[in-house]
């Protein structure tokens, strides 16, 4: 039943166990903010992956993301509740993997995908079921719920990472040479497998009936287009960033794992803090013009990534570097307005809901490429050619989305006919 929270009241049904659901997201919100928050400081420290191998390591781990709308058509039998169960199973088999294998270099990139695999599988999942258990037209407000609880438990895991490694830092557990470095980030991976394992208990307990969603087995359209496209150059510059930019702070700079944490923990208390003015701005100014103009700022951003190192002095570089790492982060949440005009164009919640789950796949077509091929460009090129095509891709975003014509668009999609539809 519902629990006892105002907040929550009138915006849930009352038939389900939206408490249950609930606190599966705050848990493996926690989880996943201890995992990233000591992601890369553990592959550059422990597993001694360099800015080359980095690509290789991501182009593995984003592949669950390119096969995830033929893994979820494999599962058109399952209801999105069970799909949502497996998914989260999945991130925990992958978080105990990494806490009892060794730091060899397959076995720690093996159970990243296995994570990653869990990760991407519940992306549109979870969306789904939010808008569900809903009471009706109540969805945006469950949306704006389930995503702050998925953050707010991101950025306690961020801040637990950042204060965890003040503490060894000072206590001088786990200083370099005293064979105690593999034990700080193990302790880590134990708290996450923790969190994780609870979190796939208490969604293990919940009843079919109350997650059950109706699902296509694959959609592609022809009207969205110009969506899964945009879908490939956001996916492209996004990937740089997600991949290099904290690469570029430890190895260029030393950032540590309680620095790289905190600008993790700070960009997601910015996300939370702005991304309800965001969506105000894409309503009033047209998702059109937001999505012109945030690339813009991008080509900026890209710029003092690649070049502050020339520009500046390295101490002030490596804080001009900080600052740009959560202006992307800001920019990222631009990419709200493509969802929006999916939904201007779509005819109902769900092909909004296919649609954005095949563009999960379309974004991973270009990542894991760009991915394996940014790091043989640092490698041979160096750091800043490889924020000079971030730079590019970006500009190419903005002339694409300058195409859109949202009015022409509208009405020509209720004749449009799917390409390909199985349901």
């Amino acid at each position: 039943m519902l629990p006892r929270f105002s907040l929550l009241k009138g915006i849930y049904r009352s038939d389900v166990s939206v408490g249950r659901f609930l606190c599966v997201l705050v848990l493996s919100g926690i989880s996943f903010g201890l995992y990233k928050g000591i992601q890369d400081n553990y592959l550059a420290e422990i597993v001694h992956i360099d800015a080359f191998e980095r690509g290789i390591v991501e182009f593995f781990r984003e592949i669950p993301g390119l096969l995830v709308v033929l893994i979820l058509a494999g599962m058109y039998r399952f209801t999105e509740g069970r799909i949502f169960k497996i998914g989260v199973a999945l991130m925990a088999a992958g978080l105990m993997g990494l806490l009892a294998a060794g730091t060899g270099k397959f076995i720690v990139v093996l159970f990243m995908v296995i994570f990653s695999t869990g990760e991407h599988i519940i992306m549109p999942v979870r969306t789904t079921l939010s808008l569900d258990l809903a009471e009706k037209n109540r969805g945006g407000a469950s949306l704006g719920i389930t995503t702050a609880l998925g953050q707010g438990g991101n950025i306690a895991g961020f801040l637990i990472v950042t204060a965890a490694f003040f503490v060894f830092s000072r206590t001088g557990f786990g200083r370099p040479g005293s064979g105690e470095g593999t034990a700080r980030f193990k302790i880590i991976f134990a708290a996450a497998a923790a969190l994780m394992t609870a979190a796939t208990l208490i969604v293990l307990a919940l009843r079919e009936s109350e997650l059950k969603v109706k699902r296509r087995r694959f959609y592609f359209a022809r009207k969205f287009f110009k969506y899964y496209m945009l879908e490939v150059f956001y996916g492209a510059r996004k990937q740089i960033f997600i991949t290099f930019a904290p690469y570029v702070l430890i190895l260029n700079y030393g950032a540590d794992t309680s620095v790289i944490s905190m600008l993790l923990a700070l960009s997601a208390v910015f996300g939370a803090v702005i991304s309800p003015f965001m969506g105000k701005l894409i309503d009033r100014a047209g998702y059109k013009i937001i999505m012109v103009t945030d690339t813009l700022l991008l080509i900026v951003v890209c710029f003092f990534y690649g070049f502050s190192h020339i520009i500046f002095p390295m101490h002030i570089a490596f804080y001009v570097v900080c600052v740009n790492y959560i202006l992307d982060a800001i920019i990222s949440l631009a990419s709200m307005a493509s969802n929006v005009y999916v939904q201007d164009i779509a005819s109902s919640q769900e092909e909004i809901t296919a649609t954005l789950s095949t563009g999960i796949s379309v974004n991973h077509v270009i990542s894991i490429f760009i991915a394996l091929a940014g790091g043989l460009i640092w490698k041979l090129a160096g750091v800043e050619l490889l924020f000079s095509i971030s730079a590019f891709l970006g500009l190419c975003n903005t002339l694409y989305a300058a195409t859109i014509q949202p009015e022409k668009e509208r009405l020509q999609a209720k004749a449009k006919q799917p390409i390909m539809e199985v349901k």
